[in-house]
């Protein structure tokens, strides 16, 4: 809903805050639907705050890296990627906070309206209304991206082989003609102010941040919000960026840069 992991823990904080002060000891008849409506409308209302503060967002808006694990199979992989990956994610932003709330709640979670009605307080056929308004909107503007694992590790091991090579020409092999990359820094470090669009563009912006990569950088491959990712870390072990790949038909077809300090802080550091 939220696009942010801090936000979402403080929103999971003052829910299970209100659960306690509502209820306290006492069995409550459907927990589920008592805590579904209060994290509905709590992450709403954040989601109708924050929409100033983005909207002066200095360069790109990316959602924080959700540092994930492989799925253990197909099916379970095909779900994360869908609701976790960057583009799902940044896609969303275009929705209104009801629309994405409805939007969730009936597509990704499979709730019924007579549900979804209840939980963002709306009639059900609003929510039908708004459901069938927030699918169309998505669907036209949805990127469809498939690889297999094999070709995701391929591809990868490439990509890195290439970068660290400085090879212009292996990247170029790589990258989709009309790639594009965003870079997040949020005003607090140097980043792209504007997305950098086809291969030739993308591949000369990736060898200047590696002539320019500071003293002792260690890079890690490894999943951020269910895609193929790597972590760069500082010669300290603290994490200096996160980048995720969208992959399909053996090539790359965007990436996503954070480097915004303030959006790392859930990441891991170097082990």
């Amino acid at each position: 809903m939220l696009g942010s992991v801090m936000d979402a823990e403080d929103i999971v904080q003052e829910a299970f805050v209100r659960w306690r002060r509502a209820f306290g000891g006492e069995e409550v008849r459907s927990p589920r639907a008592y805590l579904s409506a209060v994290v509905t409308r709590m992450c709403i209302d954040q989601l109708r705050s924050a929409k100033a503060r983005r909207e002066e967002y200095v360069g790109p808006w990316l959602p924080e890296p959700l540092p994930t694990g492989p799925a253990p199979d197909v099916a379970e992989k095909a779900v994360l990627d869908e609701s976790l990956s960057m583009a799902f994610l940044v896609l969303l932003e275009s929705l209104s906070p009801t629309e994405r709330a409805v939007f969730l709640l009936r597509e990704v979670f499979d709730y019924e309206y007579e549900e979804v009605s209840r939980l963002v307080g709306k009639s059900e056929a609003n929510c039908r209304q708004i459901a069938r308004r927030a699918r169309r909107s998505v669907a036209a503007r949805r990127p469809r991206f498939e690889s297999s694992p094999e070709q995701e590790e391929r591809l990868m091991g490439s990509f890195l082989e290439a970068y660290f090579d400085g090879d212009m020409e292996g990247l170029l092999a790589l990258l989709s003609e009309d790639i594009t990359l965003w870079s997040d820094g949020g005003g607090k470090v140097r980043a792209a102010l504007n997305p950098i669009r086809g291969s030739d563009k993308v591949a000369r912006f990736l060898l200047r941040i590696l002539s320019k990569a500071s003293p002792g950088l260690v890079v890690r491959r490894t999943w951020i919000n269910g895609q193929p990712g790597i972590i760069g870390y500082y010669a300290d072990g603290r994490p200096q960026s996160v980048t995720t790949f969208d992959l399909a038909q053996e090539r790359i077809q965007a990436i996503r840069i954070l480097v915004n300090p303030e959006k790392l802080k859930n990441v891991p550091p170097l082990s």
